[in-house]
């Protein structure tokens, strides 16, 4: 393993004391044991190759891409793929991780409609073993000339370098950050041709929860999980457990997050994030019509700032009435508040009770008057915005559907702090880190298995 590069007081005085001490004997701190842990919650944030955005949404191909499964985006050129699914073994430090949503571009558009570049990047999965992993997903292309349709699942995509990483030990949560990654022989077969083998791809960022101990998440002994009896609900009466999903707008996102506001969200008192959106929760009013007709308060608060921004989002209410809904809130900008701002309109024909559930998904919606004001002039009245989905329970045992899993990790930012452990617990639950650029890497393990990390800053 080559020296860590210590370079800032006061770390840097530990740092060296640390590398003095642990390189000449790098057996004195053994792995801590424990078998097989399960990797639950976390998101990978990966932007592919920048310069291939460049070229679809470009003068050439003119094309653009579509979010799929709850993919978000973040920062100006990354995507977000959330709820991670896997196993991580503390002995030996192999990982390997399963996300969730994709990414379908397309571009060079023909006279029939179609699209001579058509490529889907969806459920990618992270394998490491030792200083090296791979990437996979499951790819759909359209071949390049031919117009050949390909698709196959978990194609091994990129080759991941993870040198003087080691990710044994255990821990909270697994963050690396700058991994780099080359397009593989496969990958290259399964992009349709626009890369060779071997290509520089984007680093790939990524953090995943794990879950141990009393933590680790259990089923019934049946293991299927407890149903709750579903009963009918009336005409009107009043519910609880509410449930209102809401994305704000994707380019407003990427505003936040991008090289002009270098700022983030952040998601407090109920409000939550998942992927491509935010849930506002604990919702509680009255329905009528079977919940045709319903008001509902959630709870919740949603801030964005960064540079000339600091809007924050509360107090969030939704209104049906003769198929049609809005979406309130209290809108707090530079320290001034105005209450209850109807800030967009949405479409709730499609809004059904089923199962002991009043709910509509994914409700196209349009910004007010006065949403655009609260928005400080950046879309004009009627601009769409990303859906609404709400989701009313109405019966004893009905829940909301489940919100895709970002973890608790790190902030909107792809390169932000890592979570501390939730009580302080023991360096054994702490997080497992490693920043992979400039070739830096820091990932102590001395006496409890503290874990220091040296911050890499970069742009978002």
């Amino acid at each position: 393993m080559s020296p860590y590069r210590c370079a800032r007081a006061p770390v840097a005085v530990i740092l060296s004391a640390l590398c003095a001490v642990l390189l000449p004997w790098p057996a004195a701190a053994a792995p801590i044991s424990g078998g097989s842990r399960e990797v639950s919650g976390g998101r990978l944030d990966w932007g592919i190759k920048s310069s291939f955005q460049s070229y679809v949404t470009g003068p050439i191909a003119q094309g653009g891409w579509e979010l799929q499964g709850g993919a978000a985006t973040v920062g100006s050129n990354q995507f977000r793929f959330h709820s991670a699914k896997g196993t991580y073994e503390p002995d030996t430090g192999a990982f390997e991780a399963a996300f969730s949503g994709g990414v379908h571009f397309t571009g060079h558009r023909k006279p029939d409609g179609s699209s001579e570049l058509d490529l889907t990047i969806a459920k990618p999965v992270v394998r490491i073993e030792g200083a090296s992993g791979t990437l996979l997903a499951d790819m759909t292309s359209k071949a390049k000339g031919t117009g050949k349709v390909t698709a196959r699942e978990r194609v091994p995509l990129a080759a991941l370098d993870l040198s003087g990483v080691n990710l044994r030990g255990g821990g909270t949560a697994v963050n690396l950050t700058g991994v780099p990654a080359k397009l593989t022989t496969e990958g290259a077969q399964a992009f349709a041709g626009y890369y060779t083998a071997g290509t520089q791809l984007d680093p790939v960022n990524l953090s995943a929860d794990i879950v141990t101990g009393t933590a680790a998440r259990t089923q019934p002994p049946s293991g299927k999980p407890q149903e709750k009896p579903q009963e009918k609900p009336q005409e009107k009466g009043e519910f609880t457990g509410a449930a209102v999903d809401w994305g704000v707008r994707r380019t407003f996102r990427e505003y936040v997050t991008g090289s002009i506001a270098h700022g983030s969200w952040k998601a407090t008192d109920g409000a939550r994030e998942g992927g491509a959106l935010f849930r506002f929760t604990g919702g509680k009013g009255r329905y009528e019509d079977g919940g045709a007709v319903l008001d509902a308060s959630f709870a919740g608060t949603l801030r964005f700032t960064g540079k000339d921004l600091d809007l924050a989002l509360s107090g969030v209410k939704a209104e049906v009435k003769d198929r049609r809904g809005t979406l309130y809130a209290d809108v707090a900008r530079s320290g001034a508040v105005e209450k209850s701002v109807p800030l967009v309109t949405f479409d709730a024909a499609a809004l059904r009770q089923k199962d002991g559930l009043a709910s509509v998904t994914e409700a196209p919606a349009r910004l007010t008057a006065r949403g655009a004001e609260a928005f400080g002039g950046l879309y004009q009245e009627g601009a769409a915005m990303d859906p609404v989905s709400l989701a009313v329970p109405l019966a004893a045992g009905a829940q909301p559907p489940p919100l895709p899993d970002v973890g608790r990790g790190p902030s909107a930012r792809a390169a932000a702090e890592p979570a501390s452990g939730d009580d302080g617990s023991s360096s054994s639950d702490a997080p497992l880190i490693a920043g992979i650029g400039g070739g830096v890497v820091v990932l102590l393990a001395v006496a409890g298995y503290a874990v220091v990390r040296m911050r890499r800053k970069r742009s978002v």
